[in-house]
């Protein structure tokens, strides 16, 4: 049976995944320092560099294995809000998003579709997370489903209960301020067994896998 999965989702000591404002110079809104220890390139896998191999980047390099579409949050997509008054804007990422898979961006706003040349297609859809993940589901080619944040985003997909696996990174830093991954979660962990491990660097990463439902 095809999952729902996080992947690679960094949390801060103090419980944050991002900032509170979105801008051009600031996509994490301002917790850009959760990413200091990672350039982003370990999504890819572990072929990619000619670097070692460590614990960091083996269990980070999951995040593309039998995935089949990516749900985001429209913050996730861009800093703009409101209606689309860029139709030029398509995304953090240029033209080679590292996605290649479809992508469903929750919006309040319709847009049509984005399609890139490497297999990346974007589509913005107003739904319920148990609507979005049908959506997704007809894309992803009965391969998992991965919700890619931002913080929002994965909390309406527990608060729904859809989710069935959680790789968190939590990264030894506090940033005092933005938005929490826990806010209305109490006793979520209850549904889940879950394993860390430490590595080198300093971070921990978190497993958190669906017990079975009843």
């Amino acid at each position: 049976m095809a999952r729902v999965r996080v992947h690679n989702f960094f949390v801060s000591l103090d419980g944050y995944s991002a900032g509170e404002t979105i801008t051009l110079d600031q996509p994490i809104g301002g917790a850009e320092r959760l990413f200091a220890r990672f350039d982003g390139r370990f999504i890819h896998g572990l072929d990619v560099m000619d670097e070692p191999i460590t614990l960091d980047r083996a269990l980070t390099s999951t995040w593309g294995q039998g995935i089949g579409v990516e749900i985001m949050g429209r913050g996730k997509f861009g800093p703009q809000t409101g209606e689309w008054t860029d139709e030029d804007w398509r995304g953090w990422w240029g033209d080679e998003p590292p996605f290649r898979t479809p992508v469903v961006v929750l919006t309040h706003h319709q847009r049509a579709p984005i399609h890139f040349d490497n297999g990346t297609s974007f589509h913005f859809l107003d739904a319920t997370p148990e609507d979005a993940l049908a959506y997704a589901q007809g894309l992803a080619d009965g391969r998992d489903v991965r919700i890619g944040g931002g913080p929002s985003t994965v909390r309406q997909f527990l608060a729904a209960d859809l989710i069935d696996f959680m790789h968190l990174v939590t990264v030894p830093i506090t940033l005092g301020a933005g938005v929490s991954l826990w806010d209305g979660q109490a006793e979520v962990q209850d549904r889940f067994t879950i394993e860390s491990a430490t590595s080198a660097s300093g971070v921990i990463h978190h497993f958190w896998n669906r017990t079975i439902r009843d």
